[in-house]
């Protein structure tokens, strides 16, 4: 069993800060760890090729995406985990019955069931991200998607939770939520990870701040939520950090005596 480190940072609100830019002291802290003989490795919701130059500006090669759907190891996809196709089509059709459209998403690509849709535009420019989701309806045929973005406004996603028992719904924007396979979440996917590392549950860290992270923190002993995470996602961490944009990476590493 490996003794080194392993730490796991959340993207949004946690390595970026509001106007999804790394800061400068937090590339250092990266830096110094990896200096040091840590593992550095990103769990998050977004897809792999929403974070690329990310990956690359960090030198991180491995990484639990779509909230854990999807895992890869030093560059080696280790861990699919796919949603039900047929639930997944019932969910798209009722969906169309209420103007709710639907993002589908793999590790390659992710494509919308409708041309144009307003709540599709709103939050994803929230991510800054250059790619946008065009539109092909039949983007689930003969492919594996791991998770699914589905719009709708507050309060809305309780009539599909009920609905659809083989998913979860998350929501990470007031007119989005995603959707995993029932029971899904980055603490699965950390774990998935942290077998094929080979590197015993000791000696793991978690940084987060979004209701996304929760199961993640309550899961890994030595958490660390941000100082501007929700209460809800402070109250099962381990510690609780500045904000993202107060250097509360710097921060959090030497309150877990890493730095």
């Amino acid at each position: 069993m490996s003794k080194q480190n392993v730490i796991f940072f959340d993207i949004d609100g946690t390595l970026l800060d509001d106007n999804k830019q790394l800061p400068k002291e937090t590339k250092r802290a990266i830096q110094q760890l990896q200096d040091n003989g840590e593992i550095i490795a990103i769990a998050t919701g977004r897809a792999p090729f929403m974070y690329e130059s990310l990956r690359e500006e960090l030198n991180i090669d491995t990484f639990v995406s779509f909230n854990g759907q999807y895992v890869v190891v030093k560059g080696e996809e280790v861990y699919k985990n796919p949603l039900d196709v047929s639930s997944l089509l019932e969910l798209t059709e009722v969906g169309l019955t209420h103007n709710h459209p639907i993002v589908y998403m793999d590790q390659e690509d992710m494509k919308a069931n409708v041309p144009e849709h307003d709540y599709i535009n709103r939050s994803i420019a929230t991510l800054k991200i250059k790619q946008f989701p065009r539109h092909d309806p039949h983007y689930y045929k003969g492919r594996e998607i791991l998770q699914s973005l589905f719009f709708c406004s507050e309060g809305e996603e309780v009539f599909y939770q009920q609905r659809f028992p083989s998913f979860d719904f998350v929501r990470w924007h007031p007119v989005s939520v995603d959707v995993l396979p029932k029971g899904g979440s980055k603490a699965i996917g950390i774990n998935k990870a942290i077998e094929a590392l080979g590197v015993s549950k000791e000696n793991i860290y978690a940084f987060g701040d979004g209701l996304n992270d929760m199961e993640m923190l309550s899961n890994v002993e030595k958490s660390v939520a941000m100082g501007n995470a929700e209460d809800e996602v402070k109250r099962v961490a381990k510690y609780v950090t500045k904000d993202v944009d107060q250097n509360g990476i710097m921060h959090g590493l030497k309150m877990v005596g890493l730095l």
